[in-house]
């Protein structure tokens, strides 16, 4: 097996957006999950970009910084030979890290002393001006981000933000929008003059999906690559340009979807929170799970399980797709928080939606449409599932995808759908499942 492009994503749902978006470029992508073993090269075979999906956005920095590296040497010895760390397109970190020491310890291993970093996707309303990240026409720290439970961004300058979780000998500077409109041989003369400034890591502006394909093109040569998925919008184009791959037009086949459906829910932002509401408001069978019973343990944890479970059984039995969601407004999150902190909250509620997992699977459910990182890394760790194949895109940065590898919790094929909690319209569920 030889694979050109090696990816480092820090959870699952930002592993499958990266994917998905090289997919629709052309190349054939697999998604591992976890620090691959020996045995996962085999589903990785004849892949041109092959995605390592870990859970390192909010573990503590040494760890993250561990599972990274263990990820892109299991990438360079199948054959990658260039890196891409993918974070996501909301910069999601806190003071210690995880981007910055991710970021200085790739660049240590690569050996390379400059890279760039731009969570931009305008394509999903992410921009980046002057090194200040928006979400819509809104500053990220005027967005719902600024609540989020686990890692809070607050202040819209990337440049800031990042140079604090870096080392004093990692400088991190700007590199500009008048200089990205110039084009890529602009941006190239530009890293240039950077890094005789000692400049080790640059910030990109980017406006629009063109802006992208230049930097793509600007950058092509540089040995690592920090971004959010939009970036890779432009790597197939010019990896096939430089001889490194050839262009596949069913890079996105998968096989015919079927059997019984289900939807969880497990992020509060603002965007599942909308597309809930869409689903009820529709008369579609919706249970939300009671977080105050999970989170005692014990008895009441079992039993809201149980009966969730029973409900979703019985919604099956009657051909329906039944939606088990934790979502919640933000004033009752923080009261749940505050009384049993977010991390310990947000683990309970991530190992109720595994167990429930499990028994459906076991019944037979075969497509997933799940939402939420932590929720999605909790679900396909439940099913077993190892790796995936993936398939067309849903909306920006969700696609289908096809479990691939033992799974022994249910029958086989998996379809699963794994969706950030910021991505996707009002009606994101229902649009997933017409499309099988």
């Amino acid at each position: 097996m030889a694979i050109t492009l090696g990816v480092v994503a820090d959870d699952f749902t930002g592993a499958t957006d990266v994917a998905s978006m090289l997919v629709r470029g052309g190349l054939g992508a697999v998604q591992l999950i976890g620090v691959p073993a020996q045995a996962a090269a085999a589903a990785a075979v004849g892949a041109d970009a092959v995605v390592v999906a870990l859970k390192s956005r909010t573990t503590p920095a040494a760890a993250a910084v561990a599972e990274s590296l263990a990820a892109w040497r299991w990438l360079k010895a199948a054959g990658a030979r260039r890196c891409y760390f993918k974070y996501c397109s909301t910069f999601d970190s806190t003071p210690a890290g995880n981007i910055g020491p991710v970021t200085e310890a790739l660049m240590r291993e690569l050996g390379c002393d400059f890279t760039i970093a731009t969570p931009a996707f305008p394509e999903n309303g992410r921009t980046v001006f002057r090194g200040h990240l928006f979400v819509g026409d809104q500053l990220l720290s005027d967005s719902g981000m600024r609540d989020h439970p686990l890692t809070p961004m607050r202040d819209s300058n990337l440049v800031r933000v990042l140079q604090a979780q870096c080392s004093e000998a990692t400088r991190v500077g700007l590199l500009r929008y008048d200089t990205v409109a110039r084009g890529a041989e602009a941006v190239r003369q530009r890293i240039a003059a950077l890094r005789a400034e000692g400049t080790r890591i640059a910030v990109a502006d980017a406006l629009h999906d063109a802006d992208l394909r230049t930097l793509a093109e600007g950058c092509a040569e540089l040995p690592l690559l920090t971004a959010g998925s939009g970036l890779a919008l432009g790597l197939p184009e010019v990896y096939e340009r430089l001889g490194l791959v050839r262009r596949r037009a069913d890079a996105a086949a998968l096989e015919t979807m079927s059997g019984p459906a289900v939807v969880l829910a497990g992020s509060c932002s603002v965007a599942t929170h909308g597309q809930v509401a869409h689903w009820r408001a529709a008369g579609r069978p919706a249970r939300a799970l009671d977080v105050r019973a999970l989170l005692q343990g014990g008895a009441a944890a079992a039993a809201e399980e149980a009966a969730a479970l029973a409900w979703a059984l019985e919604v099956l039995g009657r051909a329906g797709v039944p939606l088990l969601y934790s979502t919640a407004p933000p004033a009752e999150l923080a009261a749940v928080q505050a009384a049993h902190g977010a991390q310990a909250a947000g683990e309970r509620v991530e190992r109720a939606l595994a167990a429930l997992a499990r028994g459906l699977a076991a019944e037979g459910v075969r497509r997933w449409v799940v939402a939420g990182g932590e929720t999605s890394g909790a679900v396909v760790q439940a099913l077993s599932v190892g790796a995936l194949r993936i398939g067309p895109s849903i909306c920006p940065g969700v696609p289908w995808t096809q479990a691939a590898g033992s799974n022994e919790t249910g029958p086989r094929p998996l379809w699963l759908a794994l969706k950030s909690g910021n991505f996707g319209a009002p009606d994101f569920f229902a649009a997933a499942l017409a499309m099988t």
